[in-house]
């Protein structure tokens, strides 16, 4: 991805570039301005919805239990105390709904943005380890509306960036209920688990020869691995369904698709992060980029005594899957003096204000800039001249 930090040139003759850590990357006009505007327009969404805007700590207290423990970068402070950059929000929002609401009313509808940091992260995007994303989490209410909620809102989050994607939905712990069903516990439970969600037949196949599964219980898997499209794969996995909790997650996605009612892919072999995940997830592609640029699901804190489901949007996903479609920045002219530059700015351009009289250094400083119009203020009001005229 441009931009992307790269290996610093080892030669001796090579100019030398001020290095910045792997993983890591500047931002250059016009992406900033680009990019902010996309913030923008999913903040206005999510606030037109009721999701009020909130801000947390980029320092954490690093804590075991923490999702994201393992990979968060660490620091200690002047106290001794370990503290973690921030490695995703959903924590975070929760800790500051139960301390600065911790009567509510809930349902409670937050909204945030910021940067995230891990120490290493598998992606086609650059393996960026700082990076953005913008989300809301609704909290203290579990129900079919409130997914279906969560989903319209991912929808019109998409649709207010202009981003095509189709949304994919999931429940983790149907695919847990159903390895349960089939007597599968332990280890071969939790390897079949990652094995299911990466739809592996292979793997599969290996794993069952491992722990001397039976026919039924293989056959069983590999269904598991091909319940993938539209609402037919409710059916599908209803007919797997042997034990109460599998059918109460077919049924829940069920209630949820109805009350949603537009066009919903289902994937009820995704296990992914099955510990983290009570309900369902959800999660939308878009043309040309191997990973989602929106993602979420239904989680709970405080060991469920707070419920919470949300999603998160990638900046960085985003601009790159709206990279063919975004307009070109407004044209940009120099300005001779502050009453042309007002002047211009009320039409919508871009104005930069001369730093000198000189004429030829600001010929060319335009040359340079890309600036083709100068305009300055005459008889007759703002007057627009090509540089070169």
């Amino acid at each position: 991805m441009p931009g992307v930090n790269s290996a610093v040139p080892t030669d001796p003759a090579a100019p030398r570039l001020a290095a910045i850590p792997e993983g890591t990357r500047d931002v250059l006009p016009p992406e900033w301005a680009q990019r902010e505007a996309i913030r923008a327009q999913l903040s206005a969404c999510f606030s037109r919805w009721g999701y009020r805007g909130v801000e947390v700590p980029a320092l954490e207290y690093a804590a075991p239990q923490h999702p994201q423990d393992a990979l968060a970068f660490k620091l200690i402070d002047s106290g001794g105390q370990v503290l973690a950059l921030r490695s995703e929000f959903t924590t975070a929002v929760g800790r500051l709904a139960r301390t600065r609401f911790p009567q509510g009313p809930y349902p409670l509808r937050l909204q945030y943005s910021g940067r995230l940091w891990l120490r290493a992260l598998s992606s086609e995007l650059g393996r960026l380890r700082e990076f953005n994303q913008l989300g809301v989490e609704l909290l203290g209410v579990a129900t079919p509306a409130s997914d279906a909620e969560l989903l319209h809102l991912a929808a019109a989050a998409l649709d207010a960036v202009g981003v095509g994607a189709q949304l994919e939905v999931g429940y983790p712990g149907y695919v847990d209920a159903v390895l349960e069903d089939a007597g599968l516990h332990g280890p071969a439970r939790a390897a079949l688990h990652d094995a299911v969600d990466r739809k592996s037949g292979a793997d599969v196949e290996l794993l069952a020869g491992q722990f001397s599964l039976d026919a039924d219980t293989r056959r069983t898997l590999h269904a598991l691995t091909d319940l993938y499209g539209g609402p037919e794969v409710l059916d599908a996995a209803e007919a797997l369904a042997g034990g109460e909790r599998a059918r109460e997650a077919v049924a829940h996605l069920r209630v949820v698709a109805a009350r949603y009612g537009g066009p919903l892919l289902f994937d009820l072999g995704v296990s992914r992060r099955y510990g983290y995940y009570t309900g369902l997830t959800f999660r939308a592609y878009a043309a040309g980029i191997n990973q989602p640029v929106l993602g979420g699901g239904r989680y709970a804190l405080d060991g469920g005594a707070l419920p919470g489901a949300g999603f998160a949007l990638g900046l960085e996903r985003l601009m790159r899957a709206l990279a063919p479609s975004l307009p070109p920045e407004p044209e940009v002219v120099l300005a001779l003096d502050l009453t042309a530059a007002q002047v211009a700015r009320a039409q919508g351009l871009y104005a930069e204000l001369a730093w000198t009289d000189d004429e030829a250094q600001l010929r060319a400083f335009c040359a340079a800039r890309g600036i083709e119009r100068w305009v300055s203020s005459g008889p007759a009001g703002a007057e627009f001249t090509a540089v070169n005229a």
